[in-house]
């Protein structure tokens, strides 16, 4: 009996235009939304207006080369905003990312009550929008309508300046903490949920307390969402802007430059020098890569070391 010959299946194409095609709106949107507002913000921060013509004062726009950035880090405007933008980060990602972790790890506890509730109220204050909040505190700090004065006045205590140029940086922060706890600490509870409750059990078993359970077995496994949370703490805090551009109008001690995205804004639409806000801005983008690079790599290498 003849045996019939193996039919050959021809191979498949992998591939195909059906990949490019779905990703094609994604490129679209990343190049015109992304890539060509940074190309341009580059090529104007390498230009300036000059103005020629004697007495009719004609002016026109010329290439200058790195003027612009020279003119920028040597502002000592810019620097002393940058200098404090650093510390105001200092003082906001760890006690936001501490904050957030510690009622992460409090809701996941096995006794918890009104689990639901809290993570709410904990939440809440991250859907007040920016400028709200830093309006609500504002009135909060001002000492004449402060109910906080009215307290330490009933109390016979000193009422505290929370507005004084020594107090002001804590209390920008303290408005940044305050709205960024609640977004953290939902990502670090949702990767606490996502841990698998046997290796709790076990370590029960094994004569663990919670706060041992806690300490080293759910902070090391959710490591990859709590650098994740720093990465965008960092980068959230070196673009500060809402909280003192609020508060600069209640009081003297918030200049117009507090911040690197203070005096780009001056800049930009105060003194119409779209060229040295331009410079400004890459130099303040630059940095931020930077310092999000160097976190990360820290973070990781810390976070591999405790593995090994």
């Amino acid at each position: 009996m003849p045996v019939a010959a193996p039919v050959r299946r021809r191979p498949r194409r992998r591939g195909g235009p059906t990949p490019y095609v779905l990703m094609a709106p994604a490129v679209v949107l990343l190049v015109l939304f992304l890539l060509v507002p940074i190309g341009y913000t580059v090529w104007l921060s390498l230009r300036a207006n000059r103005v020629s013509g004697g007495g009719l004062g004609i002016r026109t726009e010329r290439f200058v080369g790195l003027e612009n950035y020279t003119s920028v880090l040597t502002d000592s405007a810019y620097v002393d905003g940058l200098l404090r933008m650093l510390l105001y980060g200092l003082i906001v990602v760890p006690s936001m990312l501490g904050l957030a972790l510690l009622f992460a790890l409090l809701l996941d506890t096995p006794r918890v009550r009104f689990g639901a509730f809290s993570r709410i109220g904990i939440f809440l204050p991250y859907a007040v929008p920016g400028v709200i909040a830093s309006l609500l505190w504002g009135f909060l700090y001002l000492p004449d309508v402060s109910p906080i004065r009215d307290v330490f006045e009933g109390l016979g205590l000193p009422a505290p300046d929370f507005l004084a140029p020594g107090g002001v940086l804590f209390s920008v922060a303290n408005i940044g903490v305050w709205g960024g706890v609640g977004f953290n600490m939902i990502v670090l509870f949702t990767a606490l949920r996502g841990v698998p409750r046997e290796m709790y059990d076990a370590a029960r078993v094994d004569g663990a307390g919670e706060v041992q359970i806690a300490l080293r077995v759910k902070v090391p496994l959710i490591m990859p969402a709590i650098i994740m949370t720093a990465i965008f703490s960092m980068i959230a805090t070196l673009q500060v802007f809402n909280e003192p551009a609020t508060l600069q109008p209640l009081t003297d001690t918030v200049s117009q430059t507090w911040v690197p995205l203070m005096t780009i804004y001056r800049d930009a639409f105060v003194n119409a020098d779209i060229h040295s806000a331009a410079a400004a801005s890459v130099v303040l983008a630059l940095g931020t890569l930077a310092v999000s690079v160097a976190v990360l790599t820290l973070l990781q290498r810390r976070a591999f070391g405790r593995d090994r």
